[in-house]
């Protein structure tokens, strides 16, 4: 069993000392443990005090480029984007596609809703339900149908740290999650699902992706507590995409389809 890639990095492009790498310096360690792939994924647009600028897209990609040269190992330039409201707006447009290799999306704070309404309604509301530890049903509810929908409405490749600060009912969302090829993450760092929760993906079908969430290059490749609980839980490689193989993500599949 080998991890050959990790698909949930961050760079100093997550602004204000979020991220604490170069592209250049995660790519480094990712190669020194072996790995044949790495995503730096930044966070998205709308994340106001660390998300990436639209306008650095292309300057994270030109060093991209020139690492390439330099290391053999395949680098992929994407985002973590934010799922902004209840109706299941995230923060990337159309136009966005072309300069991305691959998406994920999570729940996150600080994060510019799409009105004041939904701000409080979803944003604020889930970050006090975290600090007080209680989602009611009708929230929960109100969140699972904002995934839903976040996954059928954007090519989403990977939903990151699945209901860790924004509670959904696991079953259905998985349930979309398999009808629309979305990977689901064992991440790293944080586990906001159930050892009961992560087997019912499982049994459902759906396909996880073992990911560090690093924020620093030293942690890139650390993914155990993901590896921990697919070992713990049984979860067969086959049903894991960056055991032993490399996955295809949806950006090149819309290049089969046009």
């Amino acid at each position: 069993m080998a991890l050959l890639a990790d698909y949930h990095t961050h760079t100093k492009y997550s602004r204000n000392g979020h991220g604490k790498g170069t592209i250049e310096e995660n790519v480094r360690v990712a190669y020194n443990k072996g790995l044949r792939q790495i995503a730096l994924t930044d966070h998205g647009f709308n994340q106001k005090l660390y998300g990436i600028r639209r306008k650095d897209i292309e300057k994270a990609r030109a060093e991209i480029e020139d690492v390439k040269e330099r290391y053999p190992i395949d680098v992929l330039l994407g985002v973590e984007a934010n799922i902004i409201s209840s109706h299941g707006d995230v923060d990337i447009v159309e136009d966005d596609y072309k300069n991305l290799d691959i998406v994920l999306l999570g729940f996150h704070r600080f994060v510019k809703s799409t009105s004041k309404r939904e701000q409080f309604g979803f944003i604020i509301k889930n970050i006090l339900c975290e600090i007080f530890h209680h989602t009611s049903k009708k929230q929960k509810e109100k969140n699972t149908n904002a995934y839903i929908n976040a996954m059928r409405n954007y090519d989403i490749d990977i939903l990151t740290h699945l209901n860790h600060a924004c509670k959904v009912d696991v079953e259905k969302v998985a349930r979309v999650a398999k009808e629309t090829n979305t990977l689901i993450e064992l991440n790293g760092k944080r586990l906001g699902m159930t050892d009961e929760e992560i087997l019912k993906c499982y049994e459902l079908g759906c396909k996880f992706v073992i990911d560090s969430d690093a924020h620093s290059p030293k942690r890139v490749g650390e993914c155990n507590l993901g590896l921990q609980a697919a070992l713990r839980l049984r979860i067969p490689d086959s049903a894991i995409v960056n055991y032993n193989e490399i996955p295809t993500f949806k950006k090149n599949k819309r290049k089969k389809r046009s």
